[in-house]
């Protein structure tokens, strides 16, 4: 089952941002929320309440927040780890809060330092204290179709941990593919079943392109009814687990492909494409996007001089 309407969801001012070596302007990281507020996108990331020592490429998360132009068409998330985080997002005016944790053991303990019980039981709190507020939850499952050190994550820990937040009453879940482990007809299944169990949570597909087959999971996804979907400017985003992969589903490729599929995704396709141009200057590399180097499907170019004539 399929649905026209496609709520694209970018990510790269955290997601993206947070893993480049070269610290962005406050006042870039600004004109670029500003410009793609501007684009159609549903959400908007913005940043993270993390820690400065810990991550300090967003060590500038209120000013940012401050700053920006609201458009109230695009809900404004934040990333948060902790209470202190929720805090401090809570101060900024934010539309969400997104919370975190891996449904593997193991990666949980190794990037967040905890057990996934104990994760569970910091979020719980956050979420109680955040819930009475009109602020909206959102809970991403890192991990979701495997993990690099465990292998295959079974379907009934995911479906397990989602049960248990939307026990909580959180408004959204992710599923994501956090180090690019997903294959097609495994997304579809998991989907599926994860839809068809909590229809009242909002759904967000989170695509890594480590593999390759970040476009390939996201038609999957749409074919079981997944509407919304996180992606990145450019392609932006790191890969903690596989050094030298591409990060994040690409949004510019992917809205190409959505709209060639007569998807409607909202998004200002040239408008973005201007807005990732910038990014390698800023960034100090290339990206990995695909359209931003090839043009869309139907940009034509001149009959080259040395073609020759058949008739």
């Amino acid at each position: 089952m399929t649905s026209n309407k496609i709520y694209m969801q970018e990510v790269a001012c955290r997601d993206g941002f947070q893993n480049e070596a070269m610290f962005i302007p406050t006042e870039e990281k600004i004109a670029i929320v500003d410009q793609l507020s501007e684009c159609g996108y549903a959400k908007i990331e913005v940043t993270s309440f993390t820690s400065p020592k810990a991550i300090p490429a967003l060590r500038d998360a209120e000013e940012v927040m401050h700053r920006i132009r609201r458009n109230p068409d695009v809900l404004y998330t934040v990333l948060v780890p902790n209470l202190r985080g929720a805090e401090r997002a809570m101060s900024c005016g934010v539309d969400e809060i997104n919370l975190v944790m891996s449904v593997s053991e193991q990666h949980n303990q190794s990037n967040l330092r905890m057990t996934r019980e104990r994760s569970f039981e910091q979020l719980a709190g956050i979420i109680g204290e955040v819930k009475s507020t009109p602020v909206q939850i959102n809970v991403s499952l890192s991990c979701a179709f495997g993990c690099p050190m465990e292998g295959d994550v079974a379907q009934d820990e995911v479906l397990s941990w989602t049960d248990r937040f939307a026990g909580l009453g959180v408004h959204g879940i992710t599923l994501c593919d956090t180090t690019g482990m997903a294959y097609p007809t495994q997304v579809g299944a998991l989907f599926e079943r994860v839809k068809s169990r909590f229809p009242g949570l909002e759904l967000t597909a989170h695509f890594h392109n480590t593999r390759g087959m970040a476009l390939a999971n996201a038609n999957a996804a749409i074919a079981v009814g997944i509407n919304r979907f996180d992606a990145s400017l450019g392609g932006l985003g790191g890969c903690p687990y596989a050094p030298g992969a591409s990060g994040n589903v690409c949004t510019e490729d992917m809205v190409h492909m959505f709209e060639l599929m007569g998807l409607d995704t909202g998004i200002d396709l040239p408008g973005i494409l201007a807005v990732a141009a910038r990014l390698p200057k800023l960034i100090g590399h290339d990206v990995p996007g695909q359209i931003l180097k090839a043009g869309p499907r139907l940009k034509l170019h001149p009959v080259p001089d040395c073609a020759v004539s058949a008739g």
